[in-house]
């Protein structure tokens, strides 16, 4: 479907006359990133899935702007416009969790609960910032000469030899997990990570405060990293609950699919 400067690759998969569920991939994901918790969850709920700018199938038809948050946004509320969703849950992680922060924060009204995994409000000063944005812009520079298959591969390899990941290469899907990844093109998770990568994207940490719609926060219990910055979340937002997930790293959905489902209906269904 073509919003604006976008053409979307999205999925929409049960029962229309259930309550709906946004679910946003992180860096390099795509629509495919929650299938295993869609199983688990059944028929439950009606799920809209995608590609997220950069990502899978979806064209970005405009400038190298429509890569930002800020225009991702706005065009996924015109999606849902145009598929007749007036109001749904939403679930994002990581970097699909900091777009689902700020869908939350600018648009309210067309959310019931919202579940952030392994996601932040951004960095709150600008020093942070425009060290983060050096820093993606290297690891972009990388993604854009991984042209070769090896070359993308080891780029991903090294990618998930981040601490924040934990003990995920052992996984017994890791293998599957990255064929699904070297599927995206480089070139344009490089225009993902310069546009809408944590350094370039607003803060969210002052507005967060203001929030009154209902939040969970999952966090991996091998993720030191986003279980101090989501313990500073819970502090200042008072509709926002912490769950720490054992046996996880920053990938909770895929390292442990169970925790992840159990947690989301709890806090759905409360």
């Amino acid at each position: 479907m073509i919003i604006e400067n976008y053409q979307f690759h999205y999925s929409l998969i049960g029962n229309p006359d259930k309550a709906a569920i946004l679910f946003l991939h992180g860096f390099m994901g795509n629509i495919g990133e929650f299938d295993e918790a869609i199983k688990l969850l059944s028929d439950e709920f009606y799920y809209l899935t995608l590609d997220l700018p950069g990502h899978g199938k979806t064209q970005v038809l405009g400038g190298d702007e429509y890569y930002t948050m800020e225009n991702t946004a706005h065009a996924l509320i015109n999606l849902l416009d145009e598929l007749k969703i007036a109001k749904c849950f939403l679930v994002g992680y990581s970097m699909g969790g900091r777009l689902a922060l700020y869908l939350t924060l600018h648009f309210p009204e067309r959310f019931h609960k919202i579940v952030l995994e392994s996601a932040s409000p951004g960095l709150p000063t600008e020093l942070e910032q425009l060290k983060r944005i050096k820093s993606d812009t290297q690891i972009g520079r990388k993604l854009a000469i991984s042209i070769e298959k090896t070359d993308w591969a080891i780029f991903l390899s090294n990618w998930y030899n981040q601490p924040i990941f934990g003990d995920i290469k052992n996984h017994p899907e890791y293998d599957r997990m990255i064929a699904i990844r070297l599927q995206n093109d480089p070139h344009e998770l490089d225009k993902s990570l310069r546009f809408m990568g944590t350094g370039c994207q607003p803060s969210l940490w002052q507005k967060l405060q203001n929030n009154k719609i209902p939040l969970l926060l999952i966090v991996g219990e091998y993720d030191e990293k986003f279980i101090s910055i989501n313990t500073e979340m819970a502090k200042i937002c008072e509709y926002a609950q912490l769950k720490i997930i054992s046996n996880a790293g920053h990938n909770i959905h895929f390292e442990n699919t169970l925790a992840f489902v159990e947690n989301i209906k709890v806090f759905l269904y409360d």
